[in-house]
């Protein structure tokens, strides 16, 4: 998996909605579909290219399938925004401890 894969994989909004429907644990392709307005195909579909880009796993519970967000995806999805914050925040830190100059006040005339 790569962050681009991810990305890629997160920039349809279908499949923005069911990854965050899994931000409160296992669900089946059922459970998914009940919230969306898209059939269990569909639904399936989405979660297959979320599993390929690594951000979902599976797990068999008798017959049905329980999917979940996959923490190590997310990991490195993570890595490579860490490393545009960290950038932010250095830029931040190096501007606040520029030594404050004296504001010049105009003179009234």
């Amino acid at each position: 998996m790569t962050y681009a894969m991810a990305l890629t994989a997160l920039a349809d909004p279908t499949r923005r909605a069911v990854f965050e429907r899994l931000r409160s644990g296992p669900v089946s392709v059922g459970e998914i579909a009940t919230d969306m307005p898209v059939s269990r195909p569909a639904v399936s579909q989405h979660l297959k290219v979320l599993k390929d880009a690594g951000l979902v796993r599976d797990e068999a519970h008798g017959a049905r399938r329980m999917y979940e967000v996959d923490p190590s995806g997310l990991a490195e999805l993570r890595a490579w925004l860490d490393h545009f914050w960290d950038e932010a925040l250095n830029a931040f830190k190096a501007e606040v401890e520029l030594p404050s100059q004296p504001r010049r006040r105009k003179k009234a005339r």
